[in-house]
């Protein structure tokens, strides 16, 4: 995979680039993708309901749960663009968690763009940037025990099984995955 950094003119945040995609933090302006892509069955399913109903309800979950994150730690979570035709098609990035000591990878992709190696290619990259650019020691990622592409995709990035943990305002059991 070719890889490149590049400074992104409007904002002065670094957005990256994969083979096939263009990764740049998530803004306001993705509203509407954020308003879809938490609502699609799956994300409920596995990643949760984030009570987000309106295009207003996005933006300020953007505002107060993704701008914050990249302001203080200088990472967040980013949206992954692919190259050809600019389709907004998911979401991925390295997250601190309430209940979680380390920090934690996540994504989530539209399902009409999953099964291409999308989520993989930008996780693989987004691993990368956390621990060579920032000099994260370790990374973490938490799953639900059903979701095994996600499973399959962690154990793919070189994170091991370590634990069922459980993380705050959620009952449901998770699996816990570290780098080593």
């Amino acid at each position: 995979m070719s890889l490149k950094n590049q400074q992104d003119p409007q904002k002065g945040n670094n957005f990256y680039e994969t083979e096939r995609l263009i990764l740049r933090p998530m803004s306001l302006e993705d509203g509407e993708f954020i308003l879809d892509l938490y609502n699609r069955p799956k994300f409920i399913k596995f990643i949760g309901d984030r009570n987000i109903k309106t295009v207003a309800d996005a933006e300020n979950y953007i505002q107060n749960r993704f701008l914050p994150q990249f302001e203080k730690l200088g990472y967040g979570n980013y949206l992954m663009m692919t190259k050809e035709g600019n389709h907004k098609i998911g979401g991925v990035g390295i997250f601190e968690r309430e209940g979680l000591d380390v920090v934690d990878i996540g994504f989530s992709l539209l399902d009409e763009f999953e099964g291409k190696g999308y989520a993989y290619e930008a996780a693989f990259k987004i691993k990368s940037i956390g621990m060579d650019d920032f000099g994260l020691k370790k990374i973490s990622a938490i799953t639900t025990k059903g979701n095994f592409s996600s499973q399959k995709l962690i154990e793919k990035l070189g994170l091991k099984f370590q634990k069922y943990v459980t993380i705050p305002d959620d009952v449901e059991e998770l699996m816990y995955y570290e780098t080593e």
